[in-house]
């Protein structure tokens, strides 16, 4: 039997906010967001009051199909978000449902998942963008019996600081099944492993080069560049379901390609300039010149 808190039993056997919203004032509007299946085991469906004016969040219900740590992360979720704007409610963390509760057993950790990923589909349905924009619905199919992708398997290690495939299969059950992805999940932790202690060697050669008026080398110059766009950049943009990778550096040039939502977006020129240069001119250099590709 899991040793739950307290928190969790209360939840499980009280539920706070459980149901549908139907009615709405003038001015406001309801949205809902939907993860999960009853096949595999757990489904939530979020809704959403939302003021239109100021984009706060008025009122928050759930239904869901799980076990008791389902239950309770979706009654938690429901309190947590009353009151805050939708870019609030967009930073909150699965960390964040699961420390309200007190602790969730690992085993139990893709319950607090799910409910973070039944938000950020309420926002989008709400902002009118299509889900298949979002990032983590885009890159190679990991998990063929849950649907899991390599970005979505990426953002979760990188949020969660996972060391092994039993631990993502705890968070977001790639592997669960037949487990024939195992090996590829070691080696996604390995590479995001690799990539840290890359990020680091440079940043650290960076401040060195800064400190004695050095130039940044070709490598440096780009891994940095990589990485305002991985830490900075990149969640900023999928707030409004876009995205960004690098294509190319020449010389003090940046070439990006813009994706999802920023790729039709007409407003891709001030995306460019404001959320990309302006970051990229600040954390690597004052030279640097962005553009789409």
């Amino acid at each position: 039997m899991w040793e739950y808190t307290d928190k969790v039993m209360d939840l499980f056997y009280n539920p706070r906010n459980q149901g549908t919203i139907t009615e709405k004032e003038e001015g406001q509007a309801i949205t809902t967001g939907e993860v999960g299946s009853i096949a595999c085991g757990d489904a939530l469906r979020l809704h959403l009051k939302v003021e239109e004016k100021t984009e706060i969040i008025l009122d928050a219900r759930f239904q869901t199909f799980g076990c008791a740590s389902a239950i309770a992360s979706s009654s938690a979720l429901t309190e947590l978000l009353v009151g805050k704007t939708l870019d609030e409610a967009l930073s909150l963390t699965n960390k964040e449902i699961a420390d309200f509760l007190g602790g969730l057993p690992e085993e139990k950790m893709h319950c607090s998942v799910m409910g973070q990923e039944a938000l950020e589909a309420a926002i989008f349905n709400y902002r009118g963008i299509p889900l298949d924009n979002h990032e983590e619905d885009e890159g190679a199919l990991i998990c063929r019996c849950f649907g899991v992708t390599d970005s979505r398997i990426r953002r979760i290690i990188l949020e969660n600081d996972l060391t092994t495939a039993e631990q993502v299969t705890n968070y977001v059950k790639a592997g669960g099944g037949c487990g024939s992805c195992l090996a590829d999940i070691d080696d996604l932790i390995a590479e995001i492993v690799q990539e840290k202690a890359t990020a680091v060697a440079v940043a650290t050669e960076v401040v060195k080069a800064k400190s004695e008026s050095l130039p940044l080398t070709n490598l440096q110059k780009i891994t940095l560049i990589q990485q305002v766009l991985e830490e900075e950049v990149r969640p900023a943009l999928a707030q409004d379901g876009g995205d960004v990778d690098l294509f190319d550096v020449d010389g003090d040039l940046v070439k990006v390609i813009l994706k999802g939502a920023c790729d039709s977006c007409p407003s891709s020129t001030a995306t460019l300039k404001m959320a990309i240069e302006a970051r990229l001119r600040d954390r690597v250099s004052p030279d640097l010149t962005v553009i789409a590709v």
